[in-house]
């Protein structure tokens, strides 16, 4: 068993590394600052992946906190807490903060490589809770390789005096979340779950944005689908199909989270924002029924389309038969009179000639009124 001057020393060699270890972690451009004050602009600086840190106290940022040692160390008093942002880290870039935090090893592994289903779990005192990110790409004009929903993913560490957020994607800026938090200093007076829940209320809402602008593409599809030459555009419906089937991957997973979090008591969500996570919840209902209204509106568009087309190549069949029965008159009957017999009738006739000729236009004549009156031409 070690000393208490031996322990105390070893903690203080341990505590003095992992500082240095969030401070190359956390050390930012030259033209930000460490007093607190947002950067919205995403870093170039290899060396970090933050975008922005604070420190928050009765729901307000403290911009008297000027070095992340001493955030940490006044969370831990029990005076706040601590909101660090990271746009797509390394390994090593978040390794500082993970240690510093204690977050699950299998955690910071989903942070760093992305590309997780939206999910909700539980590592000792930390939640990790992953969303699914979309934005709509707007076009000018929809074709089939029109890409519309673009996506990336959103991570949250929420802890007791902490919140880590990771976010991959150009789209999934959280500043304008932020800004609303410190405006409303009430909502954040409820600690780190009120920094998840804002999140996850911007992320749905970003899904009923899209899920509005979809609406759109489609009843324009939908119009030109049952247009004359609406069957040219199934490819364009096949690519709008797997453009929704995209956003379904990101809603339909995320309702058993939200439903956790609504609904259980989770011992690091206050019973407060428990109540807002609902709102949330109801919101999501709304965005995973038009998805799914979407995709079973796109199949049977889809179904319609084909169905115009082979109807379409029918006529074009009608069309291709009654002129080759109309063609063959004229051939066979020419074919008769080149062949080489002397007694074929009409043949030493002065007339016999036109005769021919009025016989063979009379009868395509009669078999064009005939496909015509039929539908055929």
């Amino acid at each position: 068993m070690a000393l208490p001057g031996v322990r105390d020393h070893r903690n203080a060699v341990l505590g003095g590394r992992r500082a240095r270890a969030m401070m190359r972690a956390i050390r930012r451009r030259p033209d930000t600052h460490l007093n607190g004050h947002q950067s919205s602009v995403r870093t170039d600086n290899p060396r970090t992946a933050v975008v922005d840190w604070a420190f928050y106290r009765d729901g307000r940022r403290q911009d008297d906190v000027t070095s992340y040692t001493e955030a940490v160390r006044r969370a831990r008093d029990g005076g706040g807490f601590v909101w660090i942002g990271l746009f797509e880290p390394t390994g090593d870039q978040l390794a500082g903060i993970a240690e510093e935090f204690d977050l699950h090893a299998l955690a910071v592994e989903d942070a760093v490589t992305a590309h997780q289903r939206p999910k909700l779990e539980r590592y000792g005192d930390s939640l990790f809770a992953v969303f699914k990110t979309v934005r709509y790409c707007p076009h000018e004009e929809f074709t089939a390789s029109s890409e519309v929903v673009e996506t990336g993913e959103l991570m949250v560490f929420v802890g007791p005096e902490f919140v880590v957020t990771v976010r991959h994607g150009d789209h999934s800026e959280l500043g304008r979340v932020r800004r609303q938090l410190q405006d409303n200093p009430d909502h954040l007076r409820h600690g780190p779950s009120a920094v998840l829940h804002a999140v996850a209320d911007r992320v749905v809402d970003d899904y009923l944005t899209v899920v509005d602008r979809l609406q759109d593409d489609i009843d324009e599809l939908e119009i030109s689908i049952f247009s004359d030459r609406g069957a040219r555009n199934v490819e364009r419906v096949y690519q709008l199909k797997r453009e929704v089937l995209e956003l379904k991957r990101a809603v339909a997973p995320l309702a058993g989270p939200l439903r956790q979090l609504a609904e259980r008591p989770v011992r690091l969500v206050a019973p407060e924002i428990r109540e807002y996570f609902r709102d949330v919840e109801d919101h999501l209902a709304r965005v995973r029924e038009q998805v799914s209204a979407f995709d079973e509106l796109l199949t049977s568009i889809l179904q319609a389309g084909l169905a115009q087309l082979t109807v379409a190549e029918n006529e074009d069949m009608r069309k291709i038969s009654a002129w080759v029965a109309i063609l063959a008159v004229p051939t066979m009957i020419a074919g008769i009179y080149g062949m080489n017999f002397e007694f074929i009738p009409e043949t030493h006739w002065r007339y016999g000639y036109y005769m021919v000729m009025t016989l063979i236009v009379g009868i395509c004549f009669g078999l064009h009124r005939y496909f015509k009156r039929n539908g055929w031409l």
